[in-house]
């Protein structure tokens, strides 16, 4: 099988990419990973394929603000949606695969799949485009709307609207007519554990929860070493709190590690900051022994030492933590990471989330006093995870789907 994965956004966007190419190859499929640039994801030893958009520098220039995002659609947004967009036409007709697995971003991957007649597989790394009557779509609101559920999963598809024009110009470089239909999915792939998220009862057979995705030596091994000895010597100090938004960049970060290095102290806990792109800062006079402060960390060996995980929320950081048995503290900024932070608190794996601009010393303090009594159940739902291999579910049914004509009548607008 020739396996194309294309995906788009910042690094918890392309992880669970990764790991399924690392999955496939190690299988003995022929498999390439077009990516954006600057994710952070080691791609070492993976066939991968520049999108030449940076995902990153859109972050950093307008931080995570919506409104930031609409003013600056013409000029930053609309250049790297298209460099995705076109782009991923250009990598597709190099490759010629037999089958294409995709990111939402990537609004060209179905018509894509057309010009080439194979069949394609939508990646829904959050749920916000397979409706169902039991939740809300991640990314509208938190709380149930009952019989009003499958409505929010419309935002989506209207999303795709604002880009027609590079859609377009994708099918400009596959030979296709412009503004056709183009197939559904044959499948759609969700990367997250029902220990997570349970399954709805009226999703679609073609709907597959696989769990997370995971590479097959990723490693959780507490003794592991990392790159830093500095940051050894402090994992292996005594027990430590983990803080870190990784590429959520929005209001004051300082103010927020000064509020993180007080609750920490508060609870007479030591603590590991890692300000990633920018969502903490920690101001030399907040510093001490008891605080390390670093850019970013290995989740996989530093999650399973903590005594509890501040984080957003973003799904790749759930399941790490989940997955680690950590407790997760969870400080939503934007998208699906509110749903995040209700669905853990609401399954009793999470205290409440604290929304970021009601971050306070006393609250966090509060969460790390709350979060011993979720141990337990973060516990049994880490051993689940552990009996899970999302990425080996997921390849099953990109290989059943290999080669299989497309149904020309499954045809969405």
């Amino acid at each position: 099988m020739k396996l194309l994965l294309l995906t788009a956004g910042s690094r918890g966007d392309v992880e669970p990419f990764a790991a399924l190419a690392r999955r496939a190859a190690a299988s003995g499929h022929e498999v390439r990973l077009a990516l954006p640039d600057r994710s952070g994801v080691d791609t070492t030893g993976i066939d991968a394929r520049s999108l030449e958009a940076d995902f990153s520098a859109l972050i950093e220039s307008q931080g995570v603000s919506p409104l930031a995002a609409m003013r600056s659609l013409r000029d930053v947004v609309r250049p790297v949606m298209r460099a995705v967009i076109v782009n991923a036409a250009q990598a597709a007709l190099e490759f010629r695969p037999d089958v294409i697995a995709w990111h939402p971003k990537v609004l060209s991957a179905p018509l894509i799949a057309d010009a080439l007649g194979i069949p394609h597989v939508l990646v829904e790394l959050v749920p916000v485009m397979t409706a169902t009557r039991e939740f809300p779509a991640a990314g509208t609101v938190t709380r149930s709307v009952g019989p009003l559920n499958r409505l929010t999963y419309r935002a989506a598809a209207g999303a795709g609207a604002m880009f027609r024009r590079e859609v377009d110009e994708a099918a400009e470089v596959m030979g296709a007519p412009r503004s056709r239909r183009s197939s559904a999915p044959a499948a759609t792939l969700l990367p997250i554990s029902p220990a997570i998220l349970p399954r709805p009862a009226d999703w679609p057979e073609s709907a597959v929860l696989t769990g997370a995705w995971r590479a097959r030596e990723a490693t959780t091994d507490a003794a592991a070493p990392t790159p830093d000895p500095a940051l050894d010597a402090f994992l292996a100090a005594g027990p430590f709190a983990y803080a870190g938004f990784g590429s959520m960049a929005a209001g004051d970060p300082a103010a927020r590690g000064r509020a993180l290095v007080a609750a920490a102290r508060a609870r007479g806990i030591r603590l590991l900051v890692a300000t990633g792109l920018g969502g903490i800062a920690v101001p030399d006079d907040a510093r001490g022994d008891d605080v390390f402060v670093t850019r970013s960390v290995d989740h996989g060996v530093v999650l399973p030492r903590a005594v509890a995980a501040v984080h957003h929320g973003g799904i790749g950081t759930v399941q790490a933590a989940t997955a680690a048995g950590t407790v997760s503290i969870v400080v939503p900024f934007i998208a699906d990471q509110p749903f995040w932070g209700a669905m853990l608190h609401r399954r009793g794996l999470a205290p409440a989330p604290i929304p970021r601009r009601r971050v306070t010393a006393d609250r966090l303090a509060e969460a790390l006093a709350a979060a011993p009594a979720f141990q337990t159940a973060v516990e049994a739902a880490a051993a689940r995870m552990a009996d899970e291999d999302g990425a080996a579910e997921a390849l099953g049914v990109l290989e059943r789907l290999a080669g299989r004509p497309r149904n020309d009548a499954l045809r969405h607008p």
